[in-house]
């Protein structure tokens, strides 16, 4: 078990060494973005492929491109996402408008962030 772990983590930090040499302004936003229940889809996955965002739901897949700092554009849907911060800048949600639609969600904490934020606080 201890094996798999590690190497889990392992293959986590390679991409994200990988994906940090691309494009590291991007990839901040990159994460899983949970709904609320009864949504009209569950959650969005946003994730950098050579230099571009993309965000994957249940409905389909679309390009995000880039109009300012925080929002970018749905190509797919004609929609926007506009990207939520905390006081200290670090991205915690994103509001998504899209066909009429408009919808907030929390970005969730990988099981690596989760595991580094343990670690950190063990040694307190």
């Amino acid at each position: 078990m201890k094996k798999l772990l590690l190497f889990s983590l392992m293959l986590v930090g390679f991409s994200f060494a990988a994906s940090a040499q691309t494009d590291t302004t991007l990839q901040q936003f990159v994460g899983k973005y949970k709904f609320s229940e009864g949504s009209v889809i569950a959650d969005v996955t946003v994730t950098l492929d050579n230099g571009n965002l993309t965000a994957a739901t249940s409905y389909g897949n679309s390009a995000l491109v880039k109009q300012s700092d925080d929002v970018f554009a749905v190509t797919q849907f004609q929609g926007t996402a506009a990207f939520k911060r905390n006081d200290a800048k670090k991205v915690i949600g994103v509001s998504i408008t899209a066909m009429g639609y408009t919808l907030e969600g929390t970005k969730e904490e990988t099981g690596l962030q989760v595991l580094l934020f343990e670690r950190k606080n063990w040694k307190k």
